[in-house]
């Protein structure tokens, strides 16, 4: 049995192309069983071809396959209950290895998240660390300690879709401890 060649990729644009207009037509009959006015028909049906368009349009991924050897796990020592604490809290805003949740290809939820993420980046990025001034790399590691010791990290917004990363008292007093203990270390290198 001999295969047929696969469509190009004009055919599979064309293929999807109908598929979108076929699902307006079905969402625009089904509109026309409701008793609205005519503009709210219109109105409801220009936000499904916006809300629907959307969805051709996804954020750049922030998934890095290589680990950087500037990322603070391979430039200095971490213990690997703090490897595991910032991986499951941090390490999703604040790294360039990220793990999408489902919804993140829904618009424009992905969007909304690819903002966050890019954020969190700006303020810390565990991936980078290793390439920061000793001076901004003690300031960063304070603001870990004092985002532990008012709760303000990580953030309800995430807690909420993660509850899995919500910490202990006990894996924030490490946390703690650890960002001191590198301090230190960072403050003694000439």
């Amino acid at each position: 049995m001999q295969r047929s060649p696969a469509p190009s990729s004009g055919a599979s644009c064309l293929k999807v192309f109908k598929k979108f207009v076929k699902s307006l037509g079905g969402f625009y009959l089904c509109l026309h069983t409701l008793s609205l006015t005519p503009m709210t028909k219109k109105l409801l049906l220009v936000a499904a071809v916006l809300i629907l368009g959307a969805q051709l349009f996804q954020p750049t991924r922030n998934e890095s396959l290589d680990e950087s050897p500037d990322d603070i796990m391979v430039r200095y020592n971490v213990p690997e209950p703090i490897q595991i604490t910032l991986k499951k809290a941090c390490y999703d805003c604040h790294s360039n290895h990220t793990v999408y949740p489902w919804y993140s290809y829904v618009q424009p939820v992905g969007w909304w998240l690819n903002h966050h993420v890019e954020e969190g980046k700006e303020h810390l990025n565990f991936s980078e660390f290793g390439n920061y001034p000793l001076k901004k790399a003690d300031h960063k590691l304070e603001e870990v300690m004092e985002s532990q010791e008012t709760h303000w990290m990580p953030m309800d917004s995430y807690t909420w879709m993660h509850p899995e990363a919500k910490l202990t008292e006990e894996e924030r007093l490490a946390l703690i401890n650890w960002a001191k203990s590198l301090r230190s270390t960072l403050n003694q290198t000439p």
